[in-house]
């Protein structure tokens, strides 16, 4: 089957909903003309279609699509996620955790590439949502410890000077490839990032606390003001791709 072929025969799958025979068959392509066929098949799907493949992950067997995906193709996957509106985020941190962590990976790269896309600070507050309290307790003081969550809520300023003091913890003592890991990677590699998705994140309890909705306009409090969460977010390259698929199979 060629590639043209093969991506019609995917997307087709996917729209019917049949994500184990999409699978499937991006997986045979790998088995029969080796992993560079399936890399040119990967570049020419939508990201839509890429998510409702890696979304569904399954971590008792290895997928050749989670070890291929690259890091621009995973974070314009990764910045629509929520159109699934999952509550729990059990996709959204099982596929994170299973690519990002992957053998052969750099996760600092995989999360420069989605903090680069508008609405990448949002899909990692989503992320980190059952944890932000720790992740409160991180900012401010450079451990996890649950001790450490009460005090003051820090300015954006003051997360961002804290930011760049190296964590009082290690990273081989969370070397987990779960949450913590990942907030480590954050506040030591991608400074900025980290804070920027921790004002989302707060954005996110507070609308949570008012009785809104996931669908609630989220905006992040500025030290001179607010702002609308595009406007704070580092990532200015909406993906091209993605102004297409508005119709998605989701």
């Amino acid at each position: 089957m060629n590639a043209l072929a093969l991506i019609a025969t995917t997307q087709s799958l996917i729209a019917a909903g049949d994500i184990v025979a999409a699978e499937a068959a991006l997986g045979e392509l790998a088995d029969t003309e080796g992993d560079k066929a399936l890399m040119v098949v990967l570049e020419q799907l939508p990201p839509k279609d890429i998510l409702a493949v890696i979304r569904e992950y399954d971590n008792s067997k290895e997928s050749v699509i989670n070890l291929l995906v690259t890091p621009d193709q995973f974070a314009r996957a990764v910045v629509i996620e929520k159109q699934y509106k999952d509550v729990s985020r059990t996709h959204l941190r099982g596929m994170v955790n299973a690519i990002i962590f992957r053998e052969d990976a750099d996760p600092v790269e995989f999360l420069n590439a989605i903090g680069d896309l508008e609405g990448g600070s949002e899909a990692l507050a989503d992320y980190f949502s059952e944890k932000w309290g720790r992740i409160e307790a991180f900012a401010r003081s450079g451990t996890f410890d649950s001790g450490a969550e009460d005090g003051d809520i820090l300015s954006e300023t003051a997360l961002l000077a804290n930011a760049y003091v190296k964590p009082r913890v290690d990273e081989d003592e969370v070397a987990d490839g779960d949450w913590m890991q990942l907030a480590w990677l954050l506040r030591k590699e991608c400074p900025d990032l980290f804070v920027e998705m921790l004002m989302v994140l707060r954005a996110k309890a507070r609308a949570h606390d008012l009785g809104q909705g996931e669908d609630a306009e989220v905006e992040v409090e500025e030290d001179d003001g607010k702002m609308e969460t595009s406007e704070t977010d580092r990532g200015k390259a909406t993906p091209a791709a993605l102004e297409a698929d508005e119709e998605s199979a989701i």
